[in-house]
C-alpha cells in the first residue's frame, strides 16, 4: 500500500469518526437519558464490554495467552479492588493493571 492510500485512509476514518461525533452532539438534546432506546443501548454497551473481558480472560490471544489464568484472575481481582478505592478514577486503574502486567512480565510468566 502506498503512502497516499494511507494518508487517504487515515483521513477518511477521521473524518468519519468526527462526522459521528458530531451528529451525536447535535441529536443529544433531543434524546431523553430515560428513554427506552437509550436504555437499550445502555445495557447493549455493558453487555459488549462484559463479554470482551471475559473473552480477554478466559480466551486470549497473541501475547496475552502465554500468561497463567490464575495470574490473569489476580490481575483482575485487583483492578476491581483498585476501582473500588481508587475512587472510580480511570488513570490509577490503568496505572495499576498496567504495572502489575508489566511485573509479570518480568518475573517470567510471559
Amino acid at each position: 500500500m502506498s503512502v497516499t492510500t494511507s494518508l487517504l485512509a487515515l483521513v477518511l476514518c477521521g473524518l468519519a469518526t468526527y462526522a459521528c461525533r458530531a451528529l451525536g452532539v447535535l441529536l443529544s438534546s433531543r434524546v431523553s437519558q430515560s428513554s427506552a432506546i437509550f436504555q437499550w443501548v445502555s445495557c447493549v454497551t455493558y453487555a459488549m464490554i462484559a463479554a470482551l473481558t471475559s473473552r480477554m480472560i478466559f480466551l486470549p490471544s497473541g501475547v496475552l495467552a502465554n500468561v497463567p489464568v490464575w495470574m490473569r484472575l489476580v490481575i483482575c481481582g485487583i483492578a476491581i479492588v483498585t476501582m473500588h478505592f481508587g475512587r472510580r478514577n480511570g488513570m490509577v486503574l490503568s496505572l495499576t493493571v498496567g504495572v502489575l502486567l508489566v511485573c509479570t512480565y518480568a518475573y517470567g510468566f510471559l
